[in-house]
């Protein structure tokens, strides 16, 4: 029996999630909704959203190492982000990922998706708290997995 990869199997690893967000900030720095939102942020911000997403999708603990989930959340309080912003951060991730040839299979993309939804919508939830707010540093790290489907589709050898 063969076994079902991680979602960060499957994407490639961090070198293609390192790709992804090196080539998606550069569209969020120009585009006009998004990019003042990330006007300030540090040159090392898209090598920590790939760390993040990584350990998310099953890969190495390193973003918890840097302070976890409580970490990011703490990165939108204060930021009063909007459904059209929201919105605007997934169509370019997308598309970024069609540009860098992350896997387009529906199991893959369903997984995927369905973690950029959920975490978002929390993004925008936190985004309406007091910049000075405190993450509770106990929030433990999503782990997105392939959810109902189950894994890619791989015929019996």
């Amino acid at each position: 029996m063969k076994s079902i990869p991680s979602l960060h199997e499957w994407v490639g690893g961090n070198d293609a999630l390192q790709r992804l967000c090196e080539a998606f900030y550069k569209k969020v720095l120009a585009d006009e909704l998004i990019g003042p939102l990330f006007a300030q942020m540090p040159p090392d911000h898209p090598k920590h959203v790939a760390m993040f997403l990584a350990e998310v999708m099953g890969g190495p603990g390193d973003y918890s190492a840097m302070g976890g989930h409580a970490r990011m959340l703490s990165h939108h309080f204060g930021k009063h982000l909007s459904e059209a912003q929201r919105r605007r951060w997934i169509n370019l991730l997308l598309d970024t990922a069609d540009e860098c040839g992350i896997p387009a299979d529906p199991e893959f993309r369903s997984a995927f998706v369905s973690y950029l939804e959920w975490g978002t919508r929390l993004a925008v939830i936190n985004s309406q708290l007091p910049a000075d707010s405190a993450a509770d540093a106990k929030v433990p790290m999503p782990k997105w997995g392939w959810g109902v489907p189950g894994g890619p589709y791989q015929p019996e050898s």
